[in-house]
């Protein structure tokens, strides 16, 4: 049976075995140098941390919030959470000083809070609603200091005073911390009603970094960098840990004082810090996609002429990944696809460092175009699939055993099977709801013990996702169980890949989502692309404003819905019946700060609907289901 660790247990370990290795890696911006900071050196800074939240008085158990970009002491300041006993609950820096963030730290009884000085004015704002508070400890000097407030170097120094004559009590502090302790609360987006709070234990997470293991390795030497918020448990499981179990080491990108500026930051980084490996989303995947394509462009028609035929070979080479140059005709493709790699490919990663092996995709899945691309300049981007209940990794696909438009093969120890609605098992092959047992399952939500009981039943946890297995090991996700189209006679479809399709494939349309909840038909809520739809009212001739011209960008939008139709350059992509035939036009995009998209940029469907169900009922009537109505016609 596998040693059932704390986080506690795990990180001993590996700072043991790896102790001179170095572990954190962040951009001095004064030298402008990337300086490394070692396991030892990592765990030592924690300890201190630990030994000086003890001495304020934090108590086994106790939540402590987290708001902060990512960063060193971002890691370094977790572990001081965890080795004091308390319980992390990391907050995402896209939250607003509004009830979002009030109630995540009023819901989880926080009595601290750890920041940095970009995101304390948030803190400010929320604290008169959040009387619990007792503390908060910020990263770094702030000339206007408040009576409440204190630097983390204080925390440091009352740990040393404490360690110099409690260093025993310590140790036992941290030593009483059991496998199922909690460690995490991770709050979920709250779609449709308040958040949840995930309950995660040290064995949830060190169960599956042991899993992990399973589907996906790295070296002893390499880098990640990693992009995506520290506040998820991908960032934890696949990237302190997993790499912390390697010997490997981890970057974070500078933050800066915003977003924007951070994500002006990746390319640099990339650049500076040559990583091996890299998590990403498929938003960013799009983006360097992008990115690339441009400067192949600016290098002029010979060179993007070239780059195309190397690109389409090197596609048609490679075809689902697995069965990579299996043809006949491959032995000869074979000698061109080094050449390619050795005058185009090369120069293209170059761009990513030049030392990039592969990339994980995490959330919404990844694009098979988008994955064939990568594949094809030599920087795989592997599926995986999971969900913050899971701890979060399910599945990925790995070097060992990939296929495209996969979700990859399930991480074992764990067990899996497919239900339909009646909670029959599935055979392969057949979709159905996903569910999963094993010590990766999260403990419960925090305070909500009705939904933990609809959650997890008997172990099983029901992830609300549907999907199919296409033998022993490899998953397939298809959609939201919960998301699907419900037709009058109770057959259900899985809308994402129409409304995936319905985005890419017209400029026209920037967001759709599908609904059909036992209805006379299909209807869709779309976003308009508002300037792409004006410039092409002034291509007509006509002035954007004026209802003759709306009355064309209406048609031209139920041109591209209708693709799909029979006479459509789609026609065949989708079945008939789920093709929508009403459209509601929205006036406003989905942002996150309308709250139409969460923190994981995925629209929330609940939202949306409820915001818009007047819309949606109009669409059943006679008048609605024209898409040339006084609604629509408003909403340009």
């Amino acid at each position: 049976m596998t040693e059932r660790l704390t986080i506690i247990d795990f990180v001993e370990k590996y700072v043991a075995k790896y102790a001179k290795n170095p572990f954190l890696w962040e951009k001095n911006l004064d030298t402008n140098v990337w300086e490394p900071t070692t396991y030892e050196d990592t765990l030592k800074k924690a300890k201190r941390i630990a030994a000086g939240l003890i001495a304020l008085g934090v108590q086994k158990g106790e939540k402590v919030s987290y708001l902060s970009e990512g960063r060193d002491m971002w890691v370094i300041g977790e572990l001081g959470v965890l080795y004091a006993g308390a319980v992390n609950v990391p907050l995402s820096i896209k939250l607003e000083e509004s009830n979002d963030l009030v109630f995540r730290v009023k819901h989880s009884d926080s009595k601290y809070i750890i920041t940095s000085k970009f995101q304390l004015p948030k803190i400010r704002k929320i604290l008169p609603e959040c009387p619990m508070v007792e503390k908060v400890i910020i990263f770094d000097e702030v000339a206007d200091m408040q009576e409440n407030e204190m630097y983390i170097g204080e925390i440091i120094a009352m740990g040393d005073e404490f360690l110099a004559k409690n260093e025993e009590m310590f140790i036992q502090r941290y030593k009483s911390i059991e496998p199922d302790d909690y460690a995490n609360i991770s709050y979920t987006s709250g779609t449709t009603a308040d958040p949840k709070g995930i309950l995660l234990t040290h064995r949830n997470y060190t169960a599956n970094v042991e899993q992990a293991h399973s589907v996906i390795g790295v070296d002893e030497n390499d880098r990640m960098l990693i992009i995506l918020p520290l506040d998820h448990c991908f960032a934890h499981v696949a990237g302190f840990y997993t790499m912390m179990s390697y010997g490997a080491s981890i970057g974070t990108v500078p933050s800066g004082k915003s977003g924007k500026e951070a994500l002006r930051n990746i390319p640099t980084s990339i650049k500076e810090l040559k990583p091996n490996v890299m998590l990403s989303v498929p938003t960013l995947a799009k983006s360097f996609k992008k990115n690339i394509e441009t400067t192949i462009k600016k290098s002029g028609p010979t060179v993007e002429k070239l780059y195309n035929f190397a690109l389409k070979n090197a596609i048609a080479y490679n075809k689902e990944g697995y069965n990579k140059g299996t043809q006949f005709v491959d032995i000869f493709r074979k000698p061109l696809m080094c050449l390619f790699d050795k005058i185009i490919f090369k120069k293209v990663r170059e761009g990513l460092g030049g030392q990039m092996k592969f990339f994980v995709g995490g959330g919404a899945l990844l694009d098979i175009d988008l994955q064939r691309y990568y594949y094809a300049i030599g920087i795989p981007m592997y599926q995986g699939y999971g969900l913050s209940e899971a701890t979060p990794i399910i599945s990925a696909n790995s070097p060992q055993r990939h296929i495209f438009g996969s979700s990859g093969k399930i991480v074992s120890p764990m067990e899996i099977k497919i239900l339909d609605a009646d909670g029959v098992e599935q055979p392969f092959g057949s979709k159905g709801e996903i569910c999963i047992k094993g010590e990766n399952v999260m403990a419960g939500y925090w305070k909500n013990p009705k939904a933990t009981a609809d959650t997890v039943v008997d172990g099983w946890l029901h992830t609300g996702d549907m999907g199919y297995m296409r033998d022993a090991e490899m998953l397939y996700v298809v959609g939201r169980f919960k998301s699907l189209l419900i037709a009058a006679d109770g057959e259900k479809y899985s809308p994402e890949g129409i409304e995936e399709n319905l985005v890419e494939s017209s400029k026209y349309i920037d967001g759709a989502i599908l609904h059909n909840s036992q209805d006379p038909y299909t209807i869709a809520l779309i976003t308009p692309n508002k300037e792409a739809l004006k410039a092409y009212a002034k291509e007509q001739g006509l002035d954007p404003e004026t209802k003759e011209a709306k009355v064309k960008m209406l048609e031209l939008l139920q041109e591209e819905v209708n693709m799909y139709r029979k006479g459509g350059r789609m026609f065949g992509a989708f079945p008939e019946r789920w093709l929508p035939a009403a459209v509601c036009v929205l006036p406003e995009p989905w942002t996150e700060q309308n709250h139409f998209l969460n923190s994981s940029m995925k629209v929330v469907r609940g939202r949306v609907e409820e915001a818009y169900k007047a819309n949606m009922e109009f669409a059943y009537t006679p008048e609605g289901k024209n898409i040339v109505n006084d609604l629509n016609l408003a909403s340009l």
